[in-house]
């Protein structure tokens, strides 16, 4: 399992925001310095989202190549360098995973038996999701069906942990009231039991 953590560089390395200079300024080295610090965080990230290995090495090197692409629009006072190739490599998982085709049961699960979930819900509980704006779709979407902790959230967005819990809070309220106005008693009621601290 790869460390979530990444390690910041002695003091006579070049500092991250320099390293994103160099990267605008076509330098090679500086995208590898950056692959050598931040690599390991963005695979665990990767796998923790995806469960394939090969899936996640496909995406993290094209969230770099992203950002070798974007380097020049790197802005230092909206989001630190962590922060933005944590930011681009999410947006790249996403899309991994709305591209994937519907998995298949294995025979095993064939042959056990479960309740199967009332489909109503599920088109209800989507509708709910499509009223919320985007910052608080992610963190329902990482943390009621990605199964993230409020810390995780916090370290995978760069927010502060406080903020992470008053966006959701705020984004199950509006939940609720589209719910409600579906006539629907269930929703995210449910949801509140994976809310972890």
């Amino acid at each position: 399992m790869y460390l979530m953590t990444a390690e910041p560089p002695p003091a006579h390395e070049p500092t991250d925001e320099a390293l994103m200079q160099a990267m605008a300024g076509g330098h090679e080295d500086a995208l590898r310095e950056l692959h050598r610090r931040y690599a390991r965080l963005l695979y665990a990230l990767g796998y923790r989202m995806l469960r394939q290995r090969d899936d996640v090495e496909v995406c993290v090197q094209d969230a770099f190549m992203n950002a070798w692409r974007h380097a020049a629009r790197f802005d230092p006072a909206r989001a630190s360098v962590k922060t933005w190739l944590v930011s681009i490599a999410h947006h790249r998982f996403l899309q991994e995973l709305r591209d994937r085709p519907q998995t298949p049961l294995e025979l095993e699960e064939w042959d056990s038996p479960v309740q199967s979930a009332d489909p109503t819900d599920r088109i209800l509980a989507n509708r709910a999701v499509q009223v919320l704006d985007a910052p608080q779709r992610q963190l329902v979407e990482l943390a009621y069906y990605r199964g993230y902790s409020h810390s995780e959230l916090a370290t995978l967005t760069g927010l502060p942990i406080g903020t992470v819990k008053s966006r959701l809070r705020a984004a199950l309220e509006r939940m609720r009231g589209v719910l409600g106005r579906e006539g629907s008693t269930r929703g995210p009621d449910a949801l509140e039991g994976g809310e972890r601290v």
